[in-house]
C-alpha cells in the first residue's frame, strides 16, 4: 500500500513539474540549470544532495514566493534524474501587522506547489517564538501581539539623538533573532537560499546591526561583508536573546519547543540572485498564473515597512509634524505621500502605476481628513493609540527622562507639576498609583520596563542612516528588486 501511495504521489509531483515548467520562459529554464548545479556542488555532489536541507524564508512577497517557484522546480526535476532529493524548510515569522493579503499569498504558493503533503517539506511559521506548523488563516496570538508591540516600542524609544525616524528597527532584530533560530531547528538546516540583491543585503544587515545597538548588543568588526554570507557569525555574536537588555528580570518566552533546538548550527548561506531572471514581465506568469499570486502594487511602491500601510506612515509623519516639530498634521502627511510620489516617478515606474498612485494619494487633505480612522488602523495593527505614537516619537524616557519635561510641555502640560514624581517612579521609588497609571498609558509599557529605558543612554555614535527598502525617502532603485528576507517591506504587495 504504501508503494503505491509513493508511486501515486510521484505522479502527483512530476504533474505539478510539469505544469510549473510549462510558465517557464527560456531564461528561467537556464536559471533553473544554473540553480540546479549551485545546490549540488554546494551539497557536495548528486549523490549527497538526498541528505542536504535548504532554508527559504517566506513573507508573501513577490519575489519570496516566484524564488519559492525556482527552488521547488529544482527540488522536483533533482527528484526525477536521482534516487532522492534535497529537503526544503519554509518559514513565516508573524508580527504585528503582517496582512491577510500576505499569508493568503504564501498558501496559494503552497497550494500551487503542492507543498503541504510533501514530507520533503518543513512547513513553518513562529508566533511569539513557538515554531508551529504554517496556518494561514491563524490569527498573531494575543501573547504574540503583546510581545510584538512593546519590542517595537523599547527599541523605538531607544534612537540616536537627532537621527532620523526609524520606528521600525524592531522588524530587522526580530528578522534576524528568527533566522538565528529557525535555522538551528529539529536538526538545523545546512543553507540558507535567498534570492536578494547585494543591495537589500546590505541594508537588513545594517538595519539589523542599528536595531542590535539599541537593543545594547555589540558586534566586533569581524563582519565587514554586507551580505548574507556573515548573517549567522553576527548573529552568534549576538546571542540567542536579542531582547536581553530589555526583558532582564521581566520574563520573556523562550524558543520552543526548546528540546528541539541544535546546540550548534551549520548553516552556510547560498546566493541565488544572480542566476534570477530580472524582467518582472517574465515573472508574471508563474506569479499569477500559477501560483495566484495577489499583489497590491501600491502599497509594494509606495510602502516603507512590511507590515505598516501608506496611510499609517503618512500619519506617524504629521504627528511628528505636528507634535515634535511645531508644525502642522496636513504639512506632515503632505511632505511624506508628496516624496513617496516623486520617488516612484524617479524609479521609473509605469505611469498606468503613478496614475493610480497620484488617484489615492495624490491629494494629502483627503488622507488628513481620514486622521481618526487612520489613528484606529494603526491601533487594530499594531497595537498603538495616537497618545503611544506621540510619545514613542519624543522618547521622553531615555537618559534619566532628558527629553521628559519637553514632552511634558508640549503633550501633557499638566503633569509638568508631577515631574519630580515621574522621575521617581522611573527610578523604582513608590509613587502614587494614579502616577503609575499614567506612565503605562502614555507609554504603553510596564513601569518596570519604562524604568529600564530610562537608565539606558540614547545611541549617540555616528550611524548610517537607512529607509527601509522601497521607503518613499530611499534612493531610486528598479521596482523588481524587493525585499524578501527581511522584516523591511513587501509582504503580500
Amino acid at each position: 500500500m504504501s508503494h503505491i501511495h509513493d508511486q501515486a504521489m510521484n505522479n502527483v509531483y512530476q504533474q505539478v513539474l510539469q505544469r510549473l515548467l510549462s510558465f517557464f520562459s527560456r531564461a528561467e529554464r537556464t536559471a533553473l540549470q544554473l540553480l540546479i548545479q549551485r545546490l549540488a556542488v554546494a551539497a557536495g555532489g548528486m549523490d549527497r544532495i538526498g541528505n542536504y536541507k535548504v532554508l527559504v524564508v517566506q513573507c508573501g512577497s513577490r519575489d519570496s514566493c516566484y524564488t519559492l517557484a525556482l527552488l521547488r522546480a529544482a527540488q522536483l526535476t533533482i527528484a526525477t534524474r536521482a534516487p532522492t532529493t534535497f529537503k526544503l524548510r519554509l518559514a513565516t515569522l508573524r508580527l504585528n501587522g503582517m496582512s491577510q493579503l500576505a499569508l493568503d499569498n504564501i498558501h496559494r504558493s503552497y497550494n500551487a506547489l503542492f507543498i503541504y503533503d510533501d514530507p520533503r517539506v518543513d512547513v513553518l511559521m513562529v508566533d511569539n517564538r513557538e515554531v508551529l506548523a504554517f496556518d494561514h488563516r491563524a490569527p498573531v496570538s494575543r501573547a504574540a501581539r503583546e510581545s510584538n508591540r512593546m519590542n517595537l516600542l523599547l527599541i523605538g524609544h531607544r534612537g540616536v539623538v537627532d537621527g532620523p525616524l526609524e520606528l521600525w528597527d524592531d522588524s530587522f532584530l526580530a528578522t534576524g533573532e528568527f533566522h538565528g533560530q529557525i535555522a538551528r531547528w529539529n536538526n538545523g538546516v545546512d543553507a540558507l537560499v535567498s534570492g536578494d540583491s547585494p543591495r537589500q543585503q546590505k541594508r537588513f544587515i545594517e538595519g539589523l546591526k542599528r536595531a542590535a545597538a539599541k537593543a545594547g548588543l555589540a558586534s566586533s568588526n569581524r563582519h565587514e561583508a554586507a551580505d548574507y554570507g556573515g548573517l549567522f557569525m553576527l548573529l552568534d555574536e549576538f546571542g540567542s536573546d536579542c531582547y536581553q537588555a530589555f526583558y532582564e528580570g521581566y520574563g520573556q518566552e523562550a524558543w520552543r519547543p526548546a528540546e528541539q533546538f541544535e546546540a550548534c548550527r551549520r548553516t552556510t548561506y547560498i546566493d541565488i540572485h544572480d542566476v534570477l531572471v530580472s524582467q518582472l514581465e517574465e515573472r508574471w506568469p508563474i506569479l499569477t498564473e500559477f501560483l495566484g499570486y495577489q499583489p497590491d502594487e501600491l502599497a509594494a511602491h509606495l510602502g516603507e515597512n512590511q507590515y505598516v500601510s501608506v496611510a499609517v506612515s503618512a500619519h506617524l509623519r504629521g504627528l511628528q509634524s505636528c507634535f515634535v516639530q511645531g508644525s502642522t498634521y496636513l504639512a506632515g502627511v503632505t511632505h511624506y505621500l508628496q516624496r513617496a510620489l516623486v520617488m516612484m516617478r524617479r524609479n521609473q515606474l509605469s505611469e498606468r502605476l503613478c496614475e493610480r498612485a497620484d488617484g489615492a494619494y495624490g491629494n494629502p487633505y483627503k488622507l488628513a481628513g481620514q486622521r481618526a480612522l487612520i489613528a484606529d488602523e494603526a491601533y487594530q495593527s499594531l497595537g498603538l493609540n495616537e497618545a503611544q505614537w506621540v510619545c514613542l516619537l519624543f522618547a521622553p524616557f531615555i537618559g534619566q527622562g532628558a527629553s521628559l519635561e519637553r514632552f511634558l510641555r508640549q503633550c501633557h502640560p499638566g503633569m509638568l507639576v508631577a515631574l519630580p514624581e515621574l522621575h521617581r517612579a522611573m527610578q523604582g521609588h513608590p509613587v502614587a498609583e494614579q502616577i503609575l497609571q499614567w506612565i503605562v498609558d502614555v507609554s504603553g509599557l510596564p513601569v518596570s520596563l519604562v524604568g529600564k529605558l530610562y537608565r539606558m543612554e540614547p545611541l549617540v555614535q555616528e550611524a548610517t542612516s537607512m529607509s527601509p527598502p522601497h521607503s518613499p525617502v530611499s534612493e531610486p532603485e528598479q521596482a523588481s528588486d524587493e525585499a524578501s528576507m527581511t522584516g523591511e517591506r513587501s509582504a503580500g504587495r
